[in-house]
């Protein structure tokens, strides 16, 4: 199994759009700070036909140490959560999705 990563994202901007490799991954940097600049304001970042990534607040609860057994406080903290949309699901499962079924 191969990871996706930003070098490899940048040389497939590089190849299909034409841009210099430096501007590829400028390109590339630009938009991941963005979509990070919308996620640390709380905002959702939606990607038509991929998903929407969204920053969830999660409350206190206890926690238990599975080890000793001892409850622990899980202080509230925010954390980010992706929803995949139907065209990507269908596209994961090898099924056909009918145009106009974009859900995000």
């Amino acid at each position: 199994m191969n990871t996706l990563t930003r070098a490899s994202l940048a040389e497939a901007i590089y190849s299909q759009v034409g841009l210099s490799r430096n501007e590829s991954a400028a390109l590339l940097e630009a938009v991941l700070d963005r979509m990070a600049g919308a996620l640390e304001a709380g905002e959702a970042v939606k990607i038509s036909a991929f998903g929407t990534f969204m920053v969830r607040q999660k409350g206190q609860r206890v926690g238990r140490n599975p080890k000793t057994g001892i409850e622990v406080p899980i202080l509230p903290r925010k954390v980010l959560s992706f929803r995949p949309s139907q065209v990507l699901k269908a596209r994961i499962n090898g099924q056909a999705m009918a145009d106009g079924d974009d859900e995000a």
